[in-house]
């Protein structure tokens, strides 16, 4: 009988020892939590924008050629002529590198009519060849536009503006966006009348530009007008905004 109390006791007592044991965990986890919400409670986090205006110093057009015959044959081999000359034009008289000018699209395809009485039949077939042309001196859009147009170029898309190197303004448009968050950081310590520590931590977006999209007329427009009236398409790009985002973290004191 004795016997039996005396592991009965130690049991109770290693019970003891792990419920204490248990108990001094929880107390020194919730310690750590009340830490961890307390240094929460201390930092300030807010979204700065930077935004700066800049003139495009690049241009994207798209120039190209449609041509329409019996046969798909027939249609290739005119659009290819057309295509050939505007080429050429491009090369010789322009003097565009070879990598400034590189296919966009390309497809010959039938086109149908539709009846009751005798259901889908081919009508004739297109072919279609469109280049990208990158252009750097932007004074000079127009002029290849008009020149491309009597070249035989019937189909031609809208120019596309943008800035060939955006890294050159990326530190202008950081300085914006760390001054907008400043702004904002210090007005929402003052408000909840705390004072602003040192940053903490930067994450930035990605640098964004926005490309400037013009010429919302077709090549044949352009061609009929200018040569009714005598005048040359004119072409002005304006400006175009680079932007980007930075999350800043602050210590509040």
């Amino acid at each position: 009988m004795k016997r039996w109390v005396k592991q009965v006791g130690s049991i109770m007592i290693a019970g003891a020892l792990l419920t204490g044991s248990t108990a001094w965990v929880g107390l020194s986890g919730a310690t750590e939590v009340h830490a961890a919400e307390a240094a929460q409670q201390n930092l300030l986090t807010v979204l700065g924008k930077g935004e700066i205006s800049v003139k495009p110093d690049i241009v994207y057009l798209s120039i190209g050629a449609e041509s329409y015959a019996e046969t798909a044959k027939s249609a290739q081999k005119s659009n290819a002529q057309k295509m050939d000359k505007i080429t050429k034009l491009l090369k010789e008289t322009w003097k565009i590198d070879d990598k400034d000018i590189k296919t966009e699209q390309f497809y010959v395809q039938p086109n149908y009519t539709y009846s009751d009485e005798n259901g889908r039949k081919v009508k004739n077939y297109s072919a279609y060849h469109s280049l990208e042309v990158t252009l750097r001196d932007l004074s000079k859009v127009g002029d290849l536009l008009d020149a491309a147009s009597e070249a035989g170029a019937n189909s031609i898309g809208n120019a596309r503006f943008s800035v060939e190197n955006r890294d050159a303004f990326e530190a202008q448009v950081i300085d914006k966006a760390m001054a907008n968050a400043d702004l904002k950081a210090q007005a929402m310590a003052k408000a909840s009348k705390r004072q602003l520590g040192i940053v903490l931590n930067i994450v930035e977006g990605s640098v964004g530009v926005d490309t400037i999209y013009g010429l919302q007329k077709m090549a044949m427009e352009a061609q009929s007008t200018a040569a009714d009236a005598g005048a040359n398409t004119s072409v002005k790009p304006g400006e175009i905004k680079i932007t980007t985002q930075l999350y800043v973290q602050y210590q509040l004191k």
